[in-house]
């Protein structure tokens, strides 16, 4: 079987819900990122064998086939094909491994994976809202489901005081967490961290043309003593609006190819997809989901926590990277060290590449040999990815 390598992989900056990117097509948000592929490679974009977008509320703007719309919005001709996956947060990552996958059987030989998410004008739960108020029911109405889990209201903000009561993080844990996320996204940006791996993004703000290419959800005057002064989401717990990932426009591409494919285009390796996992989790409970795919990853790659240089770990809400880290015994320094959607937003479907596209420059940037993204995601499920520069 071949190995499955990443070539390249571009994000635009995020943009806060009403913000900076509210004002572009999510379809325009996902060929940018794909221009900028082909554009920084001086890749032919026929030789592209597929588009795999992750994208969870594939309604209105973002509906039939985001990613094929994608394709024809950009610059690249009308053979390349597109699909859209929803593995939920963790779409983009799935749709990485759906890339891998594919250049690793050698039925393709490149393929882009990413995704894109405009929560502004495609709200969360958007999909499933629709269908309930056409009176089509909900899949949470299905007897199966219902029968096995009486009287359980699926909900990810109950899930997260779950995960913090079942791991005994306290309060104070979270909103510093929290705080932190915001000081390393603020250091970060100012050291230029971030600048190879964002693809700047026209936009028009009150009649004037402006170029956004800084994360917009950064609070550079956050202060951990108005983060603790929050009043929690749910009476009675933990979280607090600053302990949660941020709502977030936004789009990220990667360009995973196979020793074949990057011969053929006179492309190099930047790192190699060493393993890849996804495992199902407690549905209730839900975003523990990390902990066992990391679990399963390790020990299918021969691996230990310590030979990681780094992981990103999405913060969903801060419960989840912390639950994570004390479970599998992680190194917190070498923990989203960059900042994570706490301060720079989660935009759905484009989360899982936009973090594996952080993941990669910086360990490029600190010269490390592995770094591990893993997700939690709605339902109960996880997807981990081990990648190892090279």
């Amino acid at each position: 079987m071949a190995d499955a390598f990443i070539v390249e992989a571009v994000r635009t900056a995020g943009g806060r819900k009403g913000g900076r990117l509210s004002g572009v097509h999510p379809v325009d948000l996902g060929a940018r990122v794909l221009d900028a592929l082909t554009g920084r490679l001086d890749l032919a974009a026929e030789r592209v064998d597929d588009v795999v977008f992750g994208c969870v509320s594939a309604v209105g703007a973002q509906a039939f086939n985001v990613a094929r719309h994608a394709v024809l919005a950009s610059s690249w001709p009308e053979s390349v094909p597109g699909t859209v996956v929803d593995r939920q947060c963790g779409s983009g990552q799935q749709a990485i491994h759906f890339a891998a996958q594919a250049v690793m059987s050698g039925t393709q030989d490149l393929v882009v994976a990413g995704g894109v998410e405009s929560m502004s004008r495609v709200p969360i739960g958007a999909n499933v809202k629709d269908g309930f108020d056409a009176g089509h029911g909900t899949p949470f109405d299905a007897e199966g489901l219902t029968a096995r889990y009486p009287g359980v209201q699926f909900s990810q903000f109950a899930s997260a005081e779950l995960l913090a009561k079942k791991f005994e993080l306290t309060r104070d844990a979270l909103d510093e967490f929290g705080y932190r996320s915001h000081v390393k996204a603020t250091q970060a940006t100012d050291q230029g961290h971030f600048e190879r791996e964002i693809v700047p993004v026209a936009v028009e703000i009150e009649g004037e043309q402006l170029s956004h290419r800084t994360d917009e959800g950064i609070r550079r005057d956050a202060s951990l003593d108005k983060i603790k002064s929050l009043q929690p989401l749910m009476e009675g717990g933990l979280l607090t609006a600053a302990t949660s990932s941020q709502i977030c426009d936004g789009a990220a591409a990667v360009l995973i190819a196979n020793e074949a494919g990057m011969k053929a285009s006179n492309l190099s390796a930047r790192a190699r997809i060493h393993t890849l996992t996804v495992v199902g989790d407690d549905p209730v409970v839900m975003l523990g989901g990390p902990i066992p795919a990391t679990e399963k990853a390790l020990a299918r790659a021969g691996l230990t926590i310590g030979d990681m240089d780094l992981y990103e770990v999405n913060e969903a809400f801060c419960p989840v990277p912390l639950a994570w880290a004390k479970a599998v015994g992680a190194d917190p320094e070498r923990l989203n060290v960059n900042g994570g959607a706490t301060a720079l937003g989660h935009p759905l479907g484009a989360t899982g590449a936009k973090l594996m596209t952080t993941l990669l420059h910086e360990l490029e940037r600190r010269k490390g040999r592995y770094g591990l993204l893993a997700i939690c995601e709605g339902g109960g499920t996880a997807n981990c990815t081990i990648i190892e520069r090279v």
